[in-house]
């Protein structure tokens, strides 16, 4: 069963026993008096040089300072993995019904000091989806929830470390997230260095090697996606991989802005979106199909009124891809026949189902 996350943040955050603290530490924020819904936390200590959390940061931890906050005076930090833009009280309800059954936020998230910000004063290292409940609970009829967090000074390269550590333990950050930014991370920290990185990280260098590649398939294509989480690392691999060729990419691209377009429709019409395994495909299948690129559509039938009722969006080994347009008035019979004279069209092609 995996670690719960105020046993892995405690771990984090827990003194040496083998190590006699240099000095006890309590601070809270003076402007944000204590919430009776937040009892106040026992003070925490200025880290010994073996502390859990201290070796995780090699060193660069000098001290750890719990604080209560109003969220809305701490920013996140970029270099998280977590896109904050989509946390939603849908993916965060469990944790807002637990803050709420809990009397305020329990695992405090960790945080450092911010200079020349006139509208915040610290930025979340680790605690994103804590720090957007919070802001939520304070919004809606919890007033004087406090966000409760720990100070620590941290450099860059060190809080990625430790912001990546907590990430491994959760689910929802998606490949996509961790893989952007460990591309992001890679040139800001580590000189571009590949190896490096993956020492300090202590990851396998094929794997982050891996996770590099699928940062890299652009904004266009991942909109094919129904949502960005569905992108997953080995199947996403190949699509990376497949992009390595530059008329395939172009293949790609325009299978992704077709699909991007009919995942918007079903979204319009509050139909189930394509799930991934079949987008997937139909992208890898792009650069194989006659039709890919900007191709024209091969067939198209339309209404006496001119509207399209019908067309054939591509034809390759798998098999031929039939749209049939909403809205053209057509009858059943129509669409029947529409289908026939289509599949005639292709076999004179030589690109019908026995080709």
């Amino acid at each position: 069963m995996a670690r719960k996350q105020s046993d892995y943040l405690s771990a984090l955050l827990a003194d040496d026993p083998d190590q006699q603290p240099a000095e006890s530490v309590q601070a809270q924020d003076e402007a944000t008096p204590p919430s009776p819904s937040v009892p106040p936390r026992s003070g925490t200590t200025l880290l010994g040089r073996e502390s859990a959390l201290a070796r995780v940061a090699s060193g660069e931890v000098r001290q750890v300072t719990q604080l209560l906050l109003d969220p809305a005076r701490v920013r996140i930090w970029p270099g998280n993995a977590r896109a904050y833009g989509h946390l939603s009280e849908e993916n965060c309800r469990e944790l807002i019904d637990s803050i709420i059954a809990e009397g305020g936020q329990k695992v405090p998230a960790i945080i450092r000091r911010v200079d020349g910000d006139p509208a915040c004063d610290y930025e979340v290292i680790a605690g994103t989806r804590r720090h957007w409940s919070i802001s939520w609970l304070r919004r809606n009829s919890y007033p004087d929830m406090q966000f409760v967090a720990q100070v620590a000074a941290l450099d860059d390269e060190a809080a990625f470390r430790l912001a990546d550590l907590e990430n491994r333990a959760r689910k929802d950050v998606s490949d996509l997230e961790r893989a952007r930014n460990y591309a992001s991370a890679l040139g800001d920290h580590y000189g571009s260095h590949l190896t490096r990185m993956a020492e300090r990280l202590k990851l396998s260098k094929g794997w982050l090697s891996k996770m590099i590649k699928v940062a890299g398939i652009p904004d266009s294509v991942i909109a094919a996606f129904a949502s960005p989480a569905d992108v997953q690392l080995k199947p996403a691999y190949a699509l990376a991989q497949a992009m390595d060729d530059k008329t395939a990419a172009r293949a790609i691209v325009a299978a992704a802005n077709r699909i991007a377009a009919e995942q918007q429709a079903l979204r319009a019409s509050e139909a189930p979106a394509l799930p991934a395994p079949d987008v997937l495909r139909r992208l890898l299948d792009a650069p194989r199909d006659d039709t890919a690129a900007d191709a024209p559509v091969p067939f198209t039938w339309t209404t006496p009124h001119g509207r399209p009722a019908l067309s054939v969006q591509s034809v390759n080994r798998q098999g031929i891809t039939v749209r049939l347009h909403a809205g053209s008035g057509a009858s059943v019979e129509d669409m029947a026949n529409a289908l026939r004279e289509a599949l005639r069209h292709l076999e004179r092609e030589g690109r019908g189902l026995q080709a």
